[in-house]
């Protein structure tokens, strides 16, 4: 099989979603691949593209070798193709030891415990939601219904007032689509960072029952600094708003679509809805919201027959993984009764998603609320994508929701 042409760093491949050809092609042919830098590449530095699931796992269970923070005495590098100036202040961009120590902190606000007691809350926002449609069911399932659970949740974690959520989620996806990104986005990165530092200021002056002042109070007394810094924090802010309020649409919308698509899975999921955790997992395999992750080799090593050196970028994409024929029976068919389904939508390792809990509480309730409410759902319109490839996911999603 040949392998297509390609550009990973030219957002444009993206536009009508992830280049699947492109990596069923490189799983083959080519499972350690040097991306060679074309004009789009950030910092126009070359990186190694690692498309299978085994790979990506023992990547992703081997901190020692593959950093998310850089190379012994390099400079900073992150979990994005482009080098991050904040890794080793993300958590996310962190090596252990402090990254175990910081995640442990943020993990009280993730209990079993914790999200189990949301569900209430969850379930009145879905019902509001879906309420709030026109008598039609005429909406944008993304803009209108997806974006709005996660939203709304990941806002009261973080004691965010709800009524600027949507002017935060706005700066979020207009920084994300840019083709600097997020992170490296002066206008839309800058206005969310400093938001946080206006919302952590409020904190330590007046603290909240939310996951920031948790943070604000807890102590690593190992620690030379025993507390996060203000840098920290808001970084801290961003990433966990970020993650919170994308990746879930993304899987949310994504699943929808999956379902509209393979009418007979939907009946099926109507007709079993004991299949709805499976379901679940079978959305964030479909979708994969986080497309990638990058991590920095720190020694030399070698790869399917490839020499990776120290100091290089390792890119592997969860997308691709979660689509291997060496693993999944059948991986472009959409079951939600697979199993075994050892996905990696949520990563694994040290870096596992802290809030994959949360997650499938969100879509548990979502979908829940959407089959008791409506008999029938239908595409309505022109499917459009993120320009985007790490985050990537629908954009807009027309449909009809026609109530029981």
């Amino acid at each position: 099989m040949a392998i297509p042409r390609f550009d990973l760093t030219d957002l444009d491949t993206y536009r009508d979603g992830f280049p699947h050809a492109v990596f069923t092609a490189l799983r083959r042919e080519a499972p350690a691949y040097w991306h060679a830098p074309t004009r789009h590449t950030p910092g126009g530095v070359g990186f190694w593209v690692v498309s299978r699931h085994a790979d990506v796992l023992a990547i992703q269970l081997d901190p020692q070798r593959f950093s998310s923070d850089r190379a012994p005495g390099g400079p900073p590098g992150g979990t994005m193709i482009a080098d991050q100036p904040g890794s080793g202040s993300f958590l996310n961009m962190m090596d252990d030891p402090r990254h175990r120590r910081i995640r442990n902190l943020v993990s009280k606000g993730f209990t079993p415990r914790v999200i189990g007691g949301l569900e209430a809350d969850l379930r009145r926002r879905t019902r509001a939601i879906l309420g709030a449609l026109p008598p039609s069911g005429a909406c944008d399932f993304v803009v209108d219904i997806a974006r709005q659970l996660p939203l709304q949740a990941i806002c009261q974690l973080l004691g965010i007032p709800q009524g600027d959520r949507d002017l935060l989620c706005d700066w979020m996806d207009r920084g994300l689509e840019s083709d600097a990104g997020l992170m490296m986005n002066r206008e839309y990165g800058s206005k969310l960072s400093q938001y946080g530092v206006r919302l952590i200021a409020e904190r330590r002056e007046k603290r909240g029952d939310d996951l920031l002042s948790i943070l604000l109070d807890a102590e690593m007394p190992e620690e030379a600094e025993p507390r996060l810094t203000d840098v920290e924090l808001t970084f801290f802010f961003t990433l966990l708003f970020t993650a919170g309020s994308e990746t879930t649409r993304k899987a949310i919308a994504g699943g929808m679509k999956a379902l509209v698509e393979n009418p007979a899975q939907l009946a099926r999921l109507r007709a079993q809805p004991e299949l709805l955790g499976s379901a679940i997992e079978e959305m964030v395999r479909w979708s994969t919201p986080s497309v990638y992750k990058r991590r920095t080799a720190t020694c030399d090593l070698e790869l399917h027959g490839e020499n990776i050196r120290a100091g290089e970028k390792v890119v592997f994409y969860e997308m691709s993984a979660n689509r291997d024929e060496q693993v999944f029976a059948e991986p472009f068919v959409f079951d939600v009764a697979r199993a075994p389904n050892p996905h990696l939508g949520f990563g694994q390792g040290v870096h596992y998603c802290i809030g994959a809990n949360l997650a499938r509480l969100e879509m548990w309730v979502m979908f829940e609320e959407l089959f008791a409410r409506f008999a029938r759902f239908e595409i309505s319109g022109p499917v459009t994508w993120t320009r985007e490839n790490r985050l990537l996911g629908l954009k807009h999603l027309p449909m009809r929701l026609t109530r029981r």
